[in-house]
């Protein structure tokens, strides 16, 4: 699978080849999650409409829920203004953290809302 080079062109990677992909939960905006991508991984996003991450640590491809159950059913992918973050709109069935929090930003709040 390979991305198409319009949209390749677009993208601004680090040294690694790798870019920001921000997941947010279409029914209630919240973000869930921020994981790695590189041109690999956002074609099988594009083409599966499953959320397909790169594993920085393990070096390898990965597809959210595929052993926990807890998938991405993606609905939209965004290129943001400087082509190095996408928006992954997606619907979460489960916990999207891997610590079993539904969002990867539910425990350490630095500054609460007044």
């Amino acid at each position: 699978m390979s991305l198409d080079q319009a949209i390749a062109s677009r993208l601004k990677r680090n040294d690694a080849g790798l870019f920001n992909a921000v997941a947010q939960e279409r029914s209630t905006g919240q973000v869930l999650m921020v994981a790695w991508m590189d041109d690999e991984a956002l074609a099988r996003t594009l083409e599966t409409r499953k959320g397909t991450y790169y594993s920085r640590s393990r070096q390898q491809y990965w597809v959210k829920g595929e052993t926990s159950g807890h998938t991405q059913y993606v609905h939209e992918v965004r290129l943001d203004c400087d082509g190095d973050a996408v928006l992954l709109v997606v619907d979460q069935e489960g916990a999207a953290c891997h610590t079993g929090a539904h969002t990867c930003f539910d425990e350490d709040v630095l500054l609460a809302a007044e």
